[in-house]
This record gives structure tokens, C-alpha cells and sequence, in this order.
């Protein structure tokens, strides 16, 4: 029996809820409301665990700070209109600013709706020297890297090269 927009209206202030402890942290960052929760959206896509979440989420500050694009595969299957299990060079190409290898910066919007843990990661992130992370998709483990070079080897240790 609810309508259209008592749905969204209910929608609206669970997020405000779950965004509400966080907005005094938010105030004192580089980035506002809209972009916390669009890096949410790609935490809760990448990460399962609180810890991974706090991670990745210091991974994708440490990236903005240093001016690097965040190269989360979430983002190209959004911009592709599809769900990847896999993210081929070719799926890089595509043109949108929701494609965060493309683009710098923590990208257009939101390509999912996070969860309070996602949100609370995004605002408070892990203090960290990580770079670059990679999942397993066999295993659901994530692994972290300080350098690129490092990044690469868990890469061919743990995916190989997939085009």
C-alpha cells in the first residue's frame, strides 16, 4: 500500500540517518556529502569485510590525494550497464565519467546504494600506505599494495592476465 514516493521518502531518511554521525568528519575532508557516498557505493561493491571496507577506503583517499585515477572495477561494469566478474582492457575503454580508469577523481555518482558500514568507511578511512588492492575472485581475499610493482606481482600471482 505505499506509494512511489513514500518509498522514496523513506529511502531518503534511512541515508540521511546513516550519513548523519559522520557529517561533522565530512565538514573537516577534501570531499563532500555526495562524494563520500559515491566512494561508499564502490567500497560496498569491493569490500565484504569491515576491515577490507576501512582498507579500500584508505586506499581510494591515499589515490585522491596523490591525483590518481581510482581504477575500481565497479565503476566500468556500471558504465558498461552490466555486471563484470571480470574487467577486460577493452571494458576500459569505454567513455563515461563513471569510468574511474578514464577519469580522475572519485567520479560521477554513486553506482550502487552503500550500506552504513560502506558509508562509515568512506568517512572514516584506514590509515595506510596502500596503493593499489586486487581481489581474488576464487577466494573473495583482497590484497594490498605500497607500489605499483608490488601491485603487479600479487596480480600474477593471484588473477594472472585476463584481456
Amino acid at each position: 500500500e505505499t506509494t512511489l514516493e513514500e518509498t522514496i521518502e523513506q529511502m531518503i531518511s534511512q541515508m540521511d540517518k546513516a550519513v548523519q554521525p559522520h557529517l561533522e568528519k565530512i565538514a573537516k575532508m577534501d570531499l563532500n556529502v555526495h562524494e563520500i557516498l559515491t566512494l561508499a557505493s564502490y567500497i560496498e561493491k569491493e569490500g565484504v569485510t569491515e576491515e577490507d571496507r576501512l582498507l579500500i577506503s584508505g586506499v581510494f583517499h591515499n589515490r585522491l590525494e596523490e591525483g590518481m585515477p581510482l581504477q575500481t572495477d565497479p565503476s566500468v561494469s556500471y558504465a558498461l550497464g552490466e555486471h563484470r566478474e571480470v574487467t577486460t582492457y577493452k571494458d576500459l575503454e569505454i567513455d563515461s565519467p563513471y569510468n574511474t580508469y578514464k577519469y580522475s577523481g572519485v567520479g560521477a555518482g554513486p553506482i550502487a546504494s552503500p550500506s552504513e558500514a560502506a558509508i562509515s568507511a568512506s568517512a572514516n578511512p584506514a590509515e595506510t600506505d596502500y596503493m593499489y588492492f586486487l581481489a581474488d575472485i576464487n577466494t573473495g581475499k583482497i590484497y594490498y599494495a605500497k607500489s605499483y610493482e608490488e601491485h603487479l606481482e600479487l596480480k600474477k600471482e593471484h588473477i594472472g592476465n585476463s584481456d
